[in-house]
């Protein structure tokens, strides 16, 4: 039921109560034997003092308090879904509900509303009072000023109908005298129904053949004209359709942010909330252009597009997922109705983009006169710190005002749970779904529930990295409400990889990536995950080894300059291979993506170090404890030092000591490292290991302060640790 406007001027009978009770008529029985046969046939109601009849024009109860709803009743429903009684309306729309300024009207009177072919059912609950519509020249003789006086009965009630509108299209019926068309007959209405429809331009509906869903019969309520919410003397068409790749960048689509001042709404529970002004922001001046305009260096060129945040034209080897979820968001947002989508995937596999992308086209559509009209609005789980802010990001892209979560959550439930003339159908993209599971899940069964409400007209597109994640994480409750429209995105192969990965090199100068290099770094990738990002990473990184490796102490021979770019180019020809990403230059930077920065710092590190750690590990798995003494760990050195006395690593030894546990006879010189207290105190100051006190003495506890795995890593490859006799 539509929530009632917090206003001060009431009409006298608002008042109403709920209450109702039908008003009948007998119709005689059509076999006409007996004149005591009859029929019990509704032809209107009645509250109180109270009554409506089909063919009455009613106000009903709207959201705000400068709001007018005004309909028509063309039939009466006994019992609606939620077991109310119930009207059919056929609505009025006022001019601030058209919002496409270059086609809307500016002849409008202050209290004129335009006939809409527009219809929905409604409770007799949300009935306010009766309206009183008459034609400009009939307002005129009762009103010769043009102003209804507030003392007046008909002050707020009485309004001017010239003109039917179809509020999608903002097309316009030729003017009417209202009087002449409309009597309040039930032909009358069909009439006027008839009259609207053929005088506006209608709704484009793709054919049955497209639809993936089920065909249903559905009420069909007019639409928001415009996905932006702009000002009126600012919006404009974009001819073109897509952005171009310069614009790009920015994002695509925002969500509606709609000028509201600060006012008082009251929930069902009667409790006021204050409800914040929208953050108004004003933008710096920017200027776009493209990277070809002030990046000179194939180099550069080839890094910009190679970046996983660099939005492509196309979205290639993405083509069937796109089809999928066009057809079922187009199908959800043309028939009115309310839809959840699953997508799941691994990492990498293009399901943010090809939703991105779809929403552009649907936008595209709108623009076209193709499509109704629709809200986008995307909430990532990574992005808020809280999951119950996803309530806030979604009332705001519907009222565009900011309220906390509880709120937000009973506006939400009220809006969702009423029919309402003036509802867009609303697109919710929930990325990263895992990050907004909470401990009782409510947030998931609310985002899941509200689309299957009938009038709610939310779709809600779920996007996670794994398949099995409503059976596993989320209730039965919850995971029965995804329905059965899941989409599964499948990891890139290494010919799907090698073409986006090719498609972003397109138009580099210079061929710097040879073929050879992105197929293997391709199968490399493919035969691991298919995670397109890492695979660009990886072609990016080797880029800039690429663009290293060709400064030399000449300078720069691959940074043309803006008038010898042609000469330039031509003596890099006799260069070879330097300067060129090749099979070496990815290998080289898939091993950096594949080692951490901790066993880089291993590595890198001095002989003793490599010695103590290791002799750390061995006597960690020797005794199958986590802590050890510094005598131990030195005793574990020593053996494997006595092991290698015959290599090259002699001359690290001193024979300056005499120790006879090593020793067969007296006297004999044992080994003795240089330098092992030194590397003890230097790892533990890197934090690579915990010594007691900092301290190098026998006694001294001294643990791995990392994983040892980590450790076994870096130095299994290592020659001097394997000529030691270690292995890991």
């Amino acid at each position: 039921m539509p929530r009632q406007p917090a206003s001060s001027r009431k009409p006298k009978d608002e008042d109403l109560s709920d209450e109702w009770e039908w008003i009948y008529r007998s119709v005689p029985s059509q076999s006409g034997r007996s004149r005591h046969d009859s029929a019990q046939r509704i032809v209107g109601a009645r509250n109180g003092e109270f009554e409506c009849q089909v063919g009455d024009c009613v106000l009903l109860k709207a959201d705000g308090a400068n709001q007018v709803w005004a309909a028509i009743i063309t039939n009466f429903v006994e019992s609606n879904e939620d077991g109310d009684m119930a009207a059919d309306f056929l609505w009025f729309s006022p001019e601030n509900e058209i919002r496409n300024g270059p086609l809307k009207r500016s002849d409008f009177l202050p209290n004129e509303l335009y006939i809409t072919s527009s219809s929905d059912i409604n409770p007799l609950a949300s009935i306010n009072g009766k309206a009183r519509v008459m034609s400009s020249a009939a307002f005129s003789r009762e009103f010769p000023t043009g102003k209804i006086p507030r003392s007046s009965p008909a002050y707020n009630k009485t309004f001017v109908c010239r003109r039917g509108c179809n509020t999608r299209t903002t097309t316009y019926t030729s003017e009417f005298i209202w009087e002449d068309i409309f009597s309040g007959s039930s032909e009358d209405i069909a009439k006027l129904i008839q009259l609207v429809q053929s005088g506006t331009k209608s709704t484009r509906r793709q054919p049955k053949s497209h639809r993936t869903t089920d065909d249903t019969t559905t009420e069909y309520t007019p639409r928001k004209r415009r996905l932006y919410d702009v000002p009126e003397d600012e919006e404009t068409d974009n001819d073109d359709g897509f952005l171009s790749s310069e614009h790009e960048t920015q994002s695509k689509l925002r969500t509606p942010r709609k000028k509201q001042k600060t006012s008082r709404v009251t929930t069902p529970s009667s409790r006021k909330i204050m409800v914040k002004k929208a953050l108004e922001f004003t933008p710096l001046a920017t200027r776009l252009v493209s990277p070809s305009h002030h990046q000179s260096s194939p180099f550069q060129i080839a890094r910009a597009q190679l970046h996983v945040a660099s939005v492509p034209t196309t979205l290639p080897c993405r083509e069937t997922e796109f089809s999928i979820v066009y057809s079922h968001l187009e199908a959800a947002i043309t028939d009115g109705s309310g839809a959840c989508i699953y997508i799941s995937g691994t990492p990498g596999t293009g399901k943010t983009a090809t939703v991105r992308e779809v929403v552009s086209r649907l936008d595209d559509a709108v623009r076209a006169d193709e499509l109704d009209d629709f809200i986008f609005v995307e909430i990532n789980g990574m992005k808020i710190t809280d999951p119950h802010q996803s309530y806030c990001l979604l009332w705001e892209a519907l009222r565009g005002q900011r309220v906390s979560p509880s709120q937000a959550l009973d506006l939400l439930e009220r809006e969702f749970n009423n029919p309402s003339p003036r509802r867009v159908p609303c697109v919710v993209l929930m990325d990263e779904l895992d990050q907004l599971v909470t401990k009782n899940q409510s947030v998931m069964y609310n985002f899941f529930n509200w689309p299957g409400l009938r009038h709610s007209r939310l779709i809600v597109l779920a996007v996670a990295n794994t398949m099995d994640l409503p059976e596993r994480t989320l209730s039965n409750k919850i995971s029965s409400r995804l329905g059965l429209t899941r989409i599964t995105f499948p990891g890139y192969n290494h010919e799907q990889l090698m073409k986006i990965i090719q498609s972003r090199l397109e138009g580099v100068p210079g061929n710097i990536v040879e073929p050879d290099a992105v197929q293997f770094a391709s199968r490399k990738v493919a035969a691991v995950s298919g995670d397109a990002r890492r695979a660009l990473d990886i072609c990016r990184r080797a880029v800039e080894l690429a663009e290293a490796e060709s400064k030399g102490p000449g300078g720069d021979p691959a940074t043309p300059s803006k008038r010898g770019r042609g000469q330039a180019m031509n003596a890099d020809k006799g260069k070879g291979s330097r300067g060129k990403v090749t099979i070496a230059t990815v290998k080289k930077a898939i091993n950096e993506a594949t080692t951490s920065p901790l066993q880089q710092y291993l590595r890198g590190l001095p002989f003793a170090f490599k010695v103590m750690l290791a002799s750390l590990v061995v006597r960690n798995e020797r005794t199958g404890l986590l802590d050890s003494t510094y005598g131990d760990v030195l005793e574990e050195a020593k053996r494997a030092l006595v092991l290698d006395a015959a290599s090259r690593r002699v001359s690290l030894l001193t024979r300056a000591d005499t120790d006879t546990r090593w020793a067969g006879n007296k006297g004999t010189k044992t080994a003795r490292i240089a330098g092992i207290q030194a590397a003890a105190v230097g790892l533990a100051g890197a934090g690579i290991i915990i010594l007691e006190g900092q301290r190098t003495e026998r006694p001294s506890k001294i643990r791995l302060a990392v994983g040892d795995e980590e450790v076994k890593l870096a130095l299994r490859d290592d020659p001097e640790i394997k000529a030691l006799g270690i292995a890991f």
